[in-house]
This record gives structure tokens, C-alpha cells and sequence, in this order.
């Protein structure tokens, strides 16, 4: 009987076995990633890469980060805001897409798909079961204009989740956005211990097991106020929690 309870007890402190091993999980999960860039025919490259973005809501939607998307097109010289889901060999098809919405407080934005695209949209979890220690991935195109259209995949954990901005000792080690970020919401960010490169902002961190998102991955915007007294920043990576999309997504249509 002693036996018996000892091995429930140590069968229950044991990890859960994983839902999905990654290896079977990012056949689902990369057709869903799209650079994010502009295009236009008569440069050359003709497409010029800003960052990476996902397929959410219906199929139609793509979510990025809002420092991603250029503030103004030159629609006169036959500019277009576009994504780009990439096939074999290095081809990939270009969407042609438009702003949705964009949230700056956030660094997140909404595109759509024009011509009728569809992409296979993520699932989006629920941000609150997201806990410190857990094992997380994110795919994306780590300096995309120069490593090319290959979605790349790493692997960490949410090492803590943690203020974006923290009040700092002296006026002079201020900046800017540091003000601004301490002046509005002081919502809470993922830190990872994975290493993301700024062709990264916008990939979707997701749970390996499941494939669902929790976060989005963020470069600059985070950056600039998490760690503004550093005069060499960090390795570390950070990620908007999913949360905010799903506010942002609310009234879409």
C-alpha cells in the first residue's frame, strides 16, 4: 500500500509529458509567418524587408509589431505596404496588405490581406496561464535582409515577467520614451532568455506543446525604455503578452 502511494505521489510531481514535440509542431506553425516590408518593382531589391508578422483572426489579418510599418508610403511611385509568405527554394508570394489598426502604447498593429489571401491563422492562448520557467519558442526572420525569406525558430523560456519601464535613479539616465512609457501604462512584459535579432520584431512566441501565442516579440520599442541606462544593451529578449492583440482584435472585422 506504502508503494502504491509513493509511486502516485512521485507519478503526479512528475512534468506532463509535451502535447506536441516543436519538431511536429512548426509544420503548423510556419506557414503562418509572413515578412513584413514594402514593395516596390522598379528598386532594386524591389522588396525592402522591415520585419516579421503572423496570420491571426480569420486568415486575413497579420499582426506585427506598429514600429514595423512605415508611417507613410510612396503610393506615387508605385510604393505598397506588403507581406511576404515564403514558398521553396528561397521564393516566397507576395500579399499586398493595408493598416487595420494600430496601438502605439503597445507597439502593435493589424494588417489585412487585399485580393482576397488567406493565411492559416495561430491560435492566441490565454495570456494569463503564461507562468516564469515555462518553455517557449518564436519564429520569425532574424535580420531577414540579410539571412533571406527563411523562417528561423527559437527556443528559450520566459525567464521573468517583469515592468517595461522601471523608474530610474537620476533625471539624466531619462530618455525620452522612458518618460513617456512611465507617464501611461506600465504594463508587464516577457523576458527571455532566447536570443532575437531586430528582423525578429513581431514573430509570434508561442507554447511548443500546444502552438498556441503568448506573446509577441519586441526589439526597439521595449529596448528603449527597459533598458535605458545601458550604454551596450543586453542580449535579452522580450515579448509583448498576447492580451494586448487580443484587445486590439476585439471589433475588427
Amino acid at each position: 500500500m506504502l508503494l502504491a502511494l509513493l509511486a502516485t505521489a512521485i507519478g503526479t510531481a512528475l512534468p506532463r509529458p509535451a502535447l506536441a514535440d516543436l519538431v511536429l509542431m512548426l509544420p503548423q506553425i510556419k506557414p503562418s509567418i509572413v515578412a513584413v516590408g514594402t514593395y516596390q518593382r522598379t528598386r532594386s531589391p524591389a522588396f525592402r524587408f522591415l520585419g516579421t508578422g503572423f496570420a491571426v483572426g480569420d486568415g486575413r489579418l497579420v499582426a506585427t509589431n506598429a514600429h514595423v510599418v512605415p508611417e507613410s508610403i510612396a503610393s506615387e511611385q508605385m510604393e505598397m505596404l506588403v507581406v511576404v509568405s515564403p514558398g521553396e527554394e528561397q521564393t516566397g508570394k507576395v500579399h499586398p496588405v493595408e493598416r487595420v489598426v494600430s496601438d502605439r502604447g503597445h507597439d502593435l498593429a493589424l494588417l489585412r490581406l487585399q485580393g482576397g489571401g488567406v493565411l492559416p491563422p495561430l491560435p492566441l492562448a490565454n495570456g494569463a496561464r503564461v507562468q516564469e520557467g515555462q518553455s517557449v519558442a518564436f519564429t520569425g526572420f532574424p535580420i531577414g535582409n540579410v539571412l533571406g525569406m527563411t523562417p528561423v525558430t527559437h527556443r528559450g523560456i520566459v525567464s521573468a515577467i517583469t515592468p517595461i519601464g522601471i523608474p530610474q535613479a537620476n533625471a539624466r539616465d531619462l530618455n525620452p520614451a522612458l518618460v513617456r512609457r512611465l507617464s501611461g501604462e506600465v504594463f508587464r512584459v516577457y523576458q527571455l532568455d532566447a536570443t532575437s535579432y531586430p528582423g525578429n520584431s513581431g514573430s509570434p512566441l508561442f507554447d511548443p506543446e500546444t502552438g498556441e501565442v503568448i506573446g509577441i516579440m519586441n526589439m526597439v520599442f521595449v529596448k528603449s525604455t527597459k533598458e535605458s541606462v545601458l550604454t551596450d544593451p543586453s542580449g535579452i529578449s522580450y515579448a509583448i503578452p498576447v492580451e494586448h492583440l487580443r484587445k486590439l482584435l476585439t471589433g475588427v472585422r
